[in-house]
């Protein structure tokens, strides 16, 4: 039986008692001349046993009647599964290298250990398209693994950390970096990006789903900052410049990995009001912001539009960071 109804169950029994217990504290508490003088007024007396006969009937009636109340027939507010996404971005030995941003490898690999000890499952995006569209379910408990930028450590570490603990991660990263760095051989923890056969290495072992993070909008300038529409830019300006960008960053994901990304991770957490449309238009069905809040993953499709994401820090402990997350 749902917990409201044991509840309103317990309150009609409660008031019943308490009726009982009141009236007898009433009738014992007062001299026995007044007691006699209550006996003797037999309609008061009268209405003293209605009342209570019809207090008795009517909560019986309630609670038998709500009891059997088919489930179907109850009206419940939407259905929904609350998802949490992490957001990482690279992990560094260094100490010095630390920062809001930059965490210590073995951090990354307790939450990890975390994860897998509180039975969460890591899912990619398409399994949560795939669970709005109606194509599957998703565990009872489960978890998105994000980094953005594209960070070589990112391959050194965390691709090593998912393999032995079998965990799903999804990368976004910068186009244009990587582009840099496949023509180059610097292999450095701290600034070096991925490549693209990097990339692929990943996709193709199963456990990394890569998004767009844009090819080239990862920048901030006086005017603009990110995906953002810059001042005084025209509407059909700003969606030309940012179209071209994206669709790029999607043909060269799609010629090195051959899977094409679904959502976009927004430069910054910096967007526009035009800016969800185009990604629709051009095929999008998932965002992902900055924010600090838990998601409620439901059959509507706009739930993926603006999913939030936890920031990892390397200033707290995994306990406390995943009792946030649970809490909010």
């Amino acid at each position: 039986m749902p917990l409201f109804y044991k509840k309103f169950r317990f309150n009609i029994i409660r008031i019943i008692i308490y009726f009982f217990k009141y009236t007898y504290n009433r009738l014992t508490l007062r001299d026995e001349k007044m007691f006699i003088n209550l006996y003797i007024k037999k309609n008061f007396i009268h209405k003293i046993i209605i009342i209570l006969f019809s207090l008795t009937l009517t909560g019986t009636l309630c609670i038998f009647g709500i009891s059997n109340i088919p489930k179907n027939d109850i009206k419940k507010k939407e259905d929904y599964i609350e998802v949490p996404i992490l957001m990482y971005h690279g992990l560094v030995k260094n100490s010095k290298k630390q920062n809001k941003f930059m965490i210590d490898p073995k951090l990354f690999e307790s939450d990890l250990k975390y994860i897998k000890d509180h039975n969460i499952t890591t899912i990619f995006v398409k399994d949560l398209i795939d669970y709005v569209e109606g194509r599957s379910e998703l565990p009872e408990k489960c978890i998105l693994i994000t980094f953005d930028d594209g960070y070589y450590n990112n391959y050194l570490y965390a691709y090593s950390l998912a393999k032995e603990y079998n965990c799903k991660i999804i990368i976004s990263p910068i186009g244009k970096c990587l582009d840099e760095y496949s023509k180059i051989d610097d292999k450095h923890e701290t600034y070096s990006y991925l490549t693209w056969s990097q990339l692929d290495e990943m996709v193709k072992s199963g456990l990394v789903e890569i998004q767009n993070h844009s090819y080239d909008m990862h920048s901030k300038g006086k005017n603009y900052i990110g995906c953002k529409k810059k001042k005084n830019e025209s509407i059909e300006k700003y969606k030309e410049r940012f179209t071209k960008d994206i669709q790029k960053q999607q043909n060269l994901i799609t010629q090195y990995t051959g899977t094409t990304p679904l959502a976009f991770a927004y430069p910054f957490g910096a967007f526009s009001d035009e800016t969800p449309d185009i990604l629709k238009e051009m095929g999008f069905k998932a965002t992902f912001f900055c924010y600090n809040k838990m998601n409620n993953i439901t059959k509507n499709p706009e739930c993926l539009n603006g999913l939030c994401r936890f920031i990892r820090p390397n200033s707290i402990s995994t306990n406390d960071f995943f009792e946030k997350i649970y809490k909010n």
